[in-house]
């Protein structure tokens, strides 16, 4: 599902260690993304998870099209990738037609006001990958923006490809 193309194979990137599922339950709003086809025009664009079986979570993704003002939504479930403390999840979309496993990796988070979220995939020599800033609070402080903008910086994560999400004007309920 990522969508910004790289020449080369995904780096290896750590992920937050020991990863409490629990804590990361709730919603978070997407501040900053790379551009993702399956966005495109989306602006308050809210991402709920909440608990389901065998340590997987529900995923509920909603956003309103900014040129049509029609909501939409979209659920998955994220399945740890190995285990349930690891801050890996694989993500699918049972209403896709095709059901192909997307990683979902929490680079860093502290719960409360942010998550830096990794995704990547490979494709012979080139890469797509996507990256997302997400906060509890649709228009966080500069000072969440920036742990998260040092998370990108650690991880030698390009700026340059990132868009911000239209987060104003939303409805109450999303």
């Amino acid at each position: 599902m990522a969508q910004v193309p790289f020449l080369g194979t995904c780096p290896i990137l750590e992920t937050i260690p020991n990863f409490n599922v629990v804590k990361y339950l709730g919603k978070w709003y997407e501040i900053e993304k790379y551009f993702a086809f399956f966005e495109f025009g989306g602006k308050c664009v809210t991402a709920t998870f909440s608990e389901a079986e065998d340590d997987s979570v529900n995923i509920l993704n909603k956003q309103i099209s900014a040129l049509t003002g029609i909501s939409s939504s979209i659920e998955g479930v994220g399945k740890p990738f190995l285990r349930a403390d690891q801050a890996k999840l694989t993500v699918t979309f049972p209403s896709l037609p095709v059901q192909v496993g997307a990683p979902y990796w929490i680079l860093d988070t502290d719960y409360t006001t942010y998550a830096v979220v990794w995704s990547c995939s490979n494709f012979g020599v080139f890469s797509m990958r996507n990256v997302w800033i997400l906060a509890r609070e649709p228009k966080p402080p500069v000072a969440v923006l920036e742990k998260a903008y040092q998370v990108l910086d650690k991880n030698s994560i390009s700026r340059a490809y990132f868009i911000r999400t239209d987060q104003k004007n939303c409805p109450a309920e999303n």
